[in-house]
């Protein structure tokens, strides 16, 4: 018994470790040279013939070490690039090489390599004009080649598993746009793709993947790798987004490098240790050695990079400091090296924009990598991170509107201020249409520019009308700073007049704004949150609709003052009631740090009976959740 226990247990243990994914991050030293001592397979030339061309063609084929009839075997698919044949990787990547060492470490299963001439003409030889028309389509006619020749010899003339989950296609540039299009156009047949440095041939996302549930279902790896000096990174790029978009799990794999044979042989020798046996999809994000260069950065620049589990990549250089951290809420020590470039990865970042600092010697600077923003009292860096669900701030192919600043005179500050202001598509062209006016307010230590930019309005609404989700609306953008000290009933008023005698009459008077009953909208974050609740709350018969994001009474500083408001409230229960068809107040979850003036006024409001809607979208105090707040108070306006 205690034998069979024993074998049990050790039984458990080959399970698990045959079973478990090790997180590799890129090829050691010496995995592409010769090794003296090891099993070697070997490189044989087939002949087949093919109906779809007309003719015998010629093929490569690897056969794995210890090679025997008698057992079965996977086989991969790798193609080459618009300049080869079917010798290309063999003289460029000796992937036998590579092979036959990782089979030598017990880093992969035996499989076959088969290695085509993925131009499908009758003269395939790389000579010539590569980008002639007959050969361009030679390499998309390779398809019918592929599944109704050359497979079909394959499995006739050697010992292979035939069924999907045994057969692998890879290639590099132009063999990978072909793989990702012939492998996710045929999932019956291939369920391993990979694509090195896929080139233009690649099919839009869109047609490449047209049903995301089914490649969900059926794939079991799909591979997507590039340089990251690679002028053609764009294709993996637009590829990779749309399958994080659609929750498609895939590898995308960015390493140093440019368009050639270095970076394809390291994803081969990452590709074919994943290949034919069980992954863990949840550590797909942690292979990538390089990222995208974030949105957010000035022109041309490479850092910061966002890699794909949302980490990002800091660099900056000071060779005199003697001590740089990165100040993003958390505060990350950086690491200098022989060149006085300071870098440190952080943490997955939570989705969309966020505002950080260099901290050199302790002083805070904007990093010259990044675009500033206004935010923070100053002007200070930000960084975008995507997110799966980030469509719809996206830019996209639908009719846009503008953002213009206008100037005006302030007869309460006794000088010049400025708004932004949004205008949809077809402002300008349908003259005699008037639209209804959402006013937009800031939050502390930001002004007017902080909607336009952080919180890319003009994309939310661009988006929501193009897909009837919201009215076409005016959407005024004004300065809420008062320069006066404190922030009382006595500066809240002061915007309150602002608000009522310069702002409004100054659109009214300048754009189609429609005044009739309902058409006025009212809504701010953070500090812009209580000037709404302030002048909105005491102005119902001027706005009909009201969103508070991410704010509520600052208590115990302003108790005073929320007492006042909520005792005119009461009093003027059922008025604001009836006047108003939408109070609208938004938090950021329990880390937002308005969470319990949120809670706190919500509660009074519950006492009192007044009619509000409330939705909590986690992400703390910050801009993701502004955006959010956006997007789905706009979408009730005006209807």
């Amino acid at each position: 018994m205690k034998k069979l226990i024993t074998l049990f247990a050790l039984l458990i243990v080959v399970f698990t470790t045959s079973r478990s994914q090790n997180v590799e991050r890129h090829a050691p030293a010496g995995f592409d040279s010769i090794r003296i001592g090891i099993a070697h397979g070997k490189i044989d030339s087939i002949t087949y013939l093919s109906k779809t061309v007309g003719s015998n063609r010629k093929a490569m084929i690897y056969l794995p070490p210890n090679y025997s009839k008698k057992w079965k075997y996977p086989v991969l698919y790798l193609l080459h690039g618009i300049g080869g044949d079917e010798k290309e990787w063999l003289k460029g990547g000796q992937p036998q090489i590579i092979l036959d060492n990782l089979f030598a470490e017990n880093k992969i299963e035996p499989f076959i390599v088969v290695m085509p001439n993925g131009r499908a003409l009758k003269d395939d030889r790389a000579s010539g004009n590569m980008m002639a028309p007959d050969k361009v389509e030679a390499f998309a006619t390779f398809e019918k080649d592929l599944l109704n020749d050359l497979i079909p010899y394959i499995e006739k003339k050697f010992p292979v598993i035939k069924d999907r989950e045994h057969r692998a296609i890879a290639g590099l540039s132009m063999g990978g746009g072909q793989s990702l299009n012939f492998g996710l156009g045929n999932l019956g047949i291939f369920a391993w793709i990979g694509g090195f440095s896929s080139a233009p041939n690649t099919k839009p996302p869109e047609q490449l993947v047209p049903d995301p549930e089914k490649a969900r279902e059926m794939l079991k790896l799909l591979w997507i790798s590039c340089g990251d000096n690679d002028g053609l990174i764009t294709f993996s790029q637009r590829t990779h987004n749309y399958l994080n978009a659609n929750n498609i799990p895939h590898i995308y794999y960015i390493e140093p490098g440019v368009h050639d044979f270095k970076v394809w042989k390291n994803s081969l020798y990452m590709f074919s240790q994943l290949i034919f046996k069980p992954v863990d999809v949840s550590k797909f994000n942690k292979y990538s050695i390089a990222g995208i260069p974030a949105s957010t950065n000035v022109r041309g620049v490479k850092y910061p990079q966002i890699l794909p589990d949302g980490s990002a990549v800091f660099r900056v250089k000071a060779p005199e400091a003697q001590k740089v951290q990165l100040d993003l809420v958390k505060k990350y020590d950086m690491v200098k090296n022989n060149e006085g470039i300071w870098e440190v990865t952080t943490d997955s970042l939570t989705e969309g924009f966020h505002y950080y600092s260099i901290l050199i010697d302790g002083l805070a600077v904007a990093d010259p990598a990044s675009e500033t923003f206004y935010g923070m009292g100053r002007m200070a860096s930000g960084i975008e991170v995507p997110f799966r669900g980030d469509a719809y701030y996206a830019v996209r192919d639908v009719p846009h509107g503008e953002i213009c600043i206008k100037n005006y005179y302030s007869t309460v500050f006794n000088g010049w201020r400025r708004f932004y202001i949004y205008k949809p598509s077809g402002y300008d062209v349908n003259t005699s249409e008037k639209y209804p006016v959402l006013y937009i307010l800031h939050g502390g230590g930001e002004d007017e520019r902080g909607w336009a930019t952080q919180g890319k309005t003009d994309l939310i609404l661009d988006n929501l009308i193009a897909a009837n989700k919201a009215k076409p609306m005016l959407i005024v953008m004004p300065d809420g700073n008062v320069n006066s000290q404190g922030f009382g009933e006595n500066t809240l008023r002061m915007f309150e007049r602002e608000l009522k005698l310069c702002i409004i009459p100054f659109v009214e008077k300048n754009y189609r704004a429609d005044i009739s009953s309902g058409n006025r909208a009212l809504a701010g974050l953070s500090m812009g949150g209580i000037q709404t609740l302030y002048a909105g709350i005491n102005n119902t018969g001027l706005f009909s609709y009201l969103g508070v994001f991410s704010s509520g009474w600052i208590l115990p500083l302003q108790s005073d003052l929320a007492d006042k408001q909520y005792d005119f409230m009461k009093k003027n229960l059922d008025k604001i009631n009836n006047d108003l068809k939408l109070l609208w107040i938004g938090i950021g979850g329990r880390e937002d740090i308005a969470y319990n003036n949120c809670q706190t006024m919500i509660s009074r409001f519950n006492e009192m009976n007044l009619k509000y809607t409330y939705n909590d979208y986690p992400g703390g105090h910050a801009w993701p959740v502004w955006r959010n707040n956006l997007y789905n108070f706009a979408q009730l306006l005006f209807k």
